[in-house]
């Protein structure tokens, strides 16, 4: 078991691809009330990795899977100005000092992945906010990336699957 390091009520994410807040602990499961409202259930046994986000500091961590083809020069661009406007737009989501300055401000944190599932890399975004503000913070900069995904023309990575 995770000895004492998750309780109900945390926010986690499991196996890096299911996050939410934990409704329940058994002895042989662990229930998460995901963002989209669905309960997700998972043995101990079928989790590999768990974050578990410290009380009071949240780190929003959001991420865009761009295609192996796109630029990363290009990408890096965007991404840099991404985190610019988040700081200036969502600045008040940001956790701070006793000083009023963010411990932690909206970054960008290059390359964090490659080959994600064989479709592109992962270029990723940061910042350490308020836990209150964690949802929302969580939003706002999913949004930002995706206009700015848009508005730049990035290329993003397709399941061979869906792809024309």
């Amino acid at each position: 078991m995770f000895e004492r390091q998750i309780h109900h009520g945390d926010y986690v994410i499991l196996n890096g691809n299911r996050q939410g807040k934990i409704e329940e602990i058994t002895m042989r499961y662990l229930k998460i009330r995901q963002y989209d409202g669905y309960l997700y259930t998972v043995s101990y046994s079928n989790i590999t990795e768990l974050q578990n986000g410290t009380r009071g500091r949240r780190r929003v961590n959001e991420s865009l899977i761009l295609n192996y083809r796109q630029n990363p020069d290009d990408a890096f661009k965007v991404m840099e100005q991404v985190a610019q406007t988040c700081n200036e737009k969502y600045g008040q989501y940001l956790l701070k000092d006793v000083n009023g300055i963010p411990i932690e401000s909206f970054q960008f944190n290059q390359i964090t992945e490659l080959n994600v599932d064989f479709k592109g890399h992962q270029y990723s975004l940061s910042g350490l906010v308020k836990e209150a503000d964690f949802v929302e913070a969580g939003q706002k900069v999913r949004y930002e990336l995706a206009m700015a995904a848009y508005k730049n023309d990035l290329m993003m990575a397709e399941s061979f699957e869906t792809s024309h």
